[in-house]
């Protein structure tokens, strides 16, 4: 069977294309997403986006200082079912939708992620992916 497309990219967040990432792959065959050398860089590139989403320093510059906020952002309601995305979020951090988050707090950053890894590929990345993608920041 073959994998979920973000998992195939080493993008388990679903990046779309736009940026100069560390660690892209140097042939990129996908027409959308971002795609990477390994899994470990294409969670560095989602903790780096999640973190300037937080603080507000992306386009719009609008803080999305919970996970409410956050996933609204990411995967707005007009081509997602943010809510549910939302909900999936919250049940696995058990950090409530309109709580104050902190782009510094690295337990917190990482759940989130792997929550949201969770939705946008449908299978748990192991830990280590994320402990390893930390260090890189």
């Amino acid at each position: 069977m073959k994998e979920v497309r973000g998992i195939r990219n080493n993008n388990p967040l679903n990046i779309i294309k736009g940026n100069n990432w560390m660690g892209e792959r140097p042939n990129q065959t996908d027409p959308t997403f971002e795609q990477f050398v390994s899994m470990e860089y294409g969670i560095r590139a989602a903790l780096k986006l999640i973190r300037r989403t937080i603080d507000g320093r992306t386009l719009g510059g609008r803080p999305c200082n919970t996970i409410r906020k956050l996933i609204f952002r990411w995967a707005p309601p007009t081509e997602n079912n943010s809510m549910a995305y939302v909900d999936v979020v919250c049940k696995h951090t058990g950090i409530s939708p309109d709580a104050i988050i902190h782009s510094n707090n690295r337990k917190e950053v990482l759940a989130i992620a792997r929550a949201m890894a969770y939705v946008e590929c449908g299978k748990w990345l192991d830990q280590a992916y994320f402990d390893s993608a930390w260090s890189l920041l």
